[in-house]
């Protein structure tokens, strides 16, 4: 990996990026490339990137060790513990459960990107702001990712245990596992090397997400802790019964993308007949992947910070855990040899939740999307248009962003005929 990692780097474009493993019981730290392009400061295995949604793993184990001590249970109603949550819908407002948020079910429209401050009442304002969110799919319906529901998941927390998120993150898992380069605040982080992200060969216009998505994805992390963490779920340490998060809580409608199902926080998937835990993140130029394989003990963490980042941690599994375990990383779907012969025509129309509006059309007789992400994050990410590729009666391929992998989109409707389309692990209702 010491010349593996800077030639893979090189071919995505990513400007720099650690590694750490953890291989019968051995831990491997690398790093290569600058942590910000502007000053050139370079990468080292001690330096600390954003791990974005694998955060959301953290936050879920939080909540797991209230469970195991008894506070709530997974079936427990959000409005049990929060009598002041609230969402558009009545009935979810008094039905959504802990299961719900942890396992992406919830329905709730989750992609609300809003700053409350820096103070530490963020994110109880931020559940407050909740109110006004609708459905983007009936409750427990299907799966559709909801950062939403961790942030809300989060406030839980804040209310059993009477302190801010940031703090029981830090008392009930960073301390207990020796974790001390992962922080959550921005003042912390700058006491190490800190990544900085990149879009389009340049540094990002800013450096972090809003305080209130915190329980989300605003942990920043050297990789071997994340390894830590990771190996703390196959070896204990953390919970009683880490697997129980490991058990299936819903299909996903796309398993092209990040794996088959969701349990509690993780992703989980099957490698070569072993079964793989893992989450991945993203925030402002920056990208991180966990990957743990229960039956080995393997444990991986990449991080990146522009580029083609998803491809390049794609490449790095895909290489890595065939040398490690002789595991083979599923291939994603590509245009097949033989064009699908798809009526394409029916899946026309606008497709829109919080966050992005989707809109397929047909030009020349081929399947287009129009991808335009909104509300508070729109000034960072600007449209983008692409052709999609069938692969069967369902399931597209197309290149956002001049990705060099393809992307998949499945088409499908809910048990009650509604059409949807599912892409980036998100559930899009069509709206006209």
């Amino acid at each position: 990996m010491d010349q593996r990692l800077p030639e893979l780097i090189a071919q995505y474009e990513v400007p720099g990026a650690t590694l750490a493993y953890l291989h019968q019981g051995e831990l491997h730290e690398y790093a290569a490339g600058t942590l910000n392009l502007d000053t050139g400061v370079e990468a080292t295995p001690d330096s600390l990137f954003q791990i974005g949604s694998v955060t959301k793993v953290w936050t879920a184990t939080l909540v797991m060790r209230q469970i195991e001590q008894g506070r709530l249970t997974l079936d427990t109603p959000v409005s049990e513990v929060l009598p002041e949550f609230r969402v558009a819908d009545a009935e979810v407002t008094k039905s959504v459960t802990i299961r719900h948020l942890l396992s992406h079910t919830s329905g709730i429209d989750g992609d609300l990107f809003i700053d409350t401050g820096r103070g530490d009442d963020c994110v109880a304002k931020y559940v407050e702001a909740c109110a006004d969110l609708i459905q983007n799919h009936p409750l427990g319906a299907t799966q559709s990712y909801c950062n939403s529901g961790f942030v809300i998941a989060g406030r839980v927390l804040e209310r059993l245990t009477g302190k801010r998120w940031d703090d029981v993150l830090r008392e009930q898992i960073s301390e207990p596992l020796g974790l001390t380069h992962t922080w959550t605040l921005p003042e912390d982080v700058l006491r190490f090397r800190a990544a900085m992200g990149h879009a389009d060969g340049k540094t990002a216009p800013v450096w972090q997400l809003m305080r209130s998505m915190g329980p989300a994805g605003l942990v920043c992390a050297r990789a071997a802790d994340v390894v830590a963490f990771g190996r703390a779920h196959l070896e204990g340490g953390l919970l009683d019964d880490p697997a129980a998060m490991w058990e299936p809580q819903v299909d996903i409608p796309n398993p092209y993308t990040l794996g088959r199902q969701w349990g509690i926080g993780w992703i989980l998937d099957e490698w070569s007949g072993r079964r793989v835990i893992s989450h991945g993140g993203n925030t402002i130029g920056q990208h991180a992947m966990l990957w743990a394989v229960p039956d080995t003990g393997t444990v991986v963490c990449a991080t990146a910070n522009g580029g083609h980042a998803n491809s390049f941690t794609r490449a790095l599994a895909t290489e890595l855990f065939a040398e490690l375990d002789g595991l083979t990383v599923p291939v994603s779907p590509e245009p097949p040899g033989t064009p699908a012969d798809v009526d394409a025509g029916r899946f026309t129309g606008v497709y829109e939740r919080a966050g992005a509006r989707l809109t397929v059309s047909m030009r020349d007789g081929e399947p287009w999307l129009r991808y335009e992400p909104t509300g508070a994050l729109a000034a960072l990410q600007p449209p983008e248009e692409c052709s999609l590729v069938a692969v069967d009666d369902v399931t597209f391929v197309c290149k956002l962003g001049g990705a060099p992998d393809w992307t998949s989109a499945v088409f499908y409707e809910l048990p009650d005929g509604s059409p949807y389309v599912h892409l980036g692990a998100r559930a899009t209702p069509k709206i006209g």
